[in-house]
């Protein structure tokens, strides 16, 4: 079946698809965790555009970008701010930290320690920080794509698994094909495109998306086909631990996204089957024996989906 986008959020896609070459499935899936309000998890190796990816991003919403080098000597204050005493008015004040915007870059997280890294997670989770016990709400959209080197790599902390759970999506780049590689040494010989990207939406737009989203039908034989494998996923006999509830909330909300940027205003079977291994694959953690036998987890996601019945769905209201 050949799905339409929908028309203003295509010309976001399009957008980003002038700096990056053959990524429309990325662009597509980042598209998703933003409008469902998540967040997402960037893994790969150095060099393939996680960094541009969110730069891109960021600029075709016309969104405030900020940047968190993660390294290993970096302080949680160096995240969320800091509070400085004011002589002249005789007064603590906040200066916010880089986590203060609407588009968050935290590259490289997995460089940084678990102390560090856990200072994201109020505002990943409650869109807000507090310093000093005072709460400063964070501003909408407010987006974190983080991305990690893969664990194997030194000088890497995998991390906590409270700290995976707080994102919606899990993604990997890829490395080009032959001919994207081609297109893409042609166009850094000139001014890099990301240097002309220019905003096609602004940010009432997308907030104003992203109430929408809300809206889009999800049948009630669909949220028991996620509920299902969800389930499914804490009783497999190669997962010590399964998805949680809020994995079960995460895909509803990812597939009305999904559903929402092709131009639908209900979700459908497919979409449910094509997020769960970006949603769920994070959220399970394996049993020494099927690490040691390579089973992933998004094989164990798959392989659950197999076993429960394709709901046949209703006509959508």
């Amino acid at each position: 079946m050949i799905e339409s986008y929908h028309p203003t959020l295509k010309k976001v896609i399009d957008n980003i698809e002038r700096v990056m070459i053959g990524k429309t499935k990325v662009a597509e899936l980042s598209l998703v965790a933003i409008l469902a309000e998540g967040h997402v998890l960037l893994e790969d190796v150095p060099g393939v555009g996680k960094t541009m990816m969110v730069r891109a991003l960021a600029k075709s919403i016309n969104a405030q970008f900020k940047r968190i080098q993660f390294t290993p000597d970096l302080l949680p204050s160096d995240v969320i701010g800091v509070s400085i005493y004011n002589p002249k008015e005789m007064e603590f004040q906040f200066r916010p930290g880089p986590i203060m915007g609407n588009i968050i870059l935290a590259d490289e997280i997995n460089r940084t320690s678990p102390k560090t890294q856990s200072a994201l997670l109020e505002g990943m989770e409650e869109k807000s920080i507090t310093m000093d016990g005072v709460t400063h709400k964070l501003d909408r959209p407010f987006f974190v794509m983080a991305t990690q080197n893969p664990i194997e790599y030194e000088g890497t902390y995998p991390l906590p698994e409270a700290q995976l759970d707080r994102f919606l999506l899990k993604l990997e780049m890829g490395y080009p094909e032959l001919d994207e590689e081609m297109e893409v040494l042609s166009r850094a010989q000139k001014v890099p495109p990301i240097e002309d990207l220019e905003p096609v939406i602004s940010i009432n737009e997308l907030r104003d998306l992203q109430q929408e989203v809300k809206n889009v039908f999800v049948d009630e034989t669909l949220k028991r086909y996620i509920v299902e494998i969800a389930r499914r996923t804490r009783t497999h006999s190669d997962v010590y631990l399964g998805a949680s509830p809020r994995g079960s909330i995460a895909l509803m909300k990812a597939a009305q996204a999904y559903a929402y940027i092709h131009d639908r205003d209900f979700v459908i079977p497919d979409d449910v089957q094509y997020l769960a291994p970006f949603v769920f694959s994070h959220r399970i953690i394996l049993k020494a024996e099927a690490k040691y036998e390579g089973t992933t987890t998004e094989e164990v996601v798959k392989m659950v989906m197999t076993r429960i019945p394709i709901p046949v769905q209703k006509a959508a209201r």
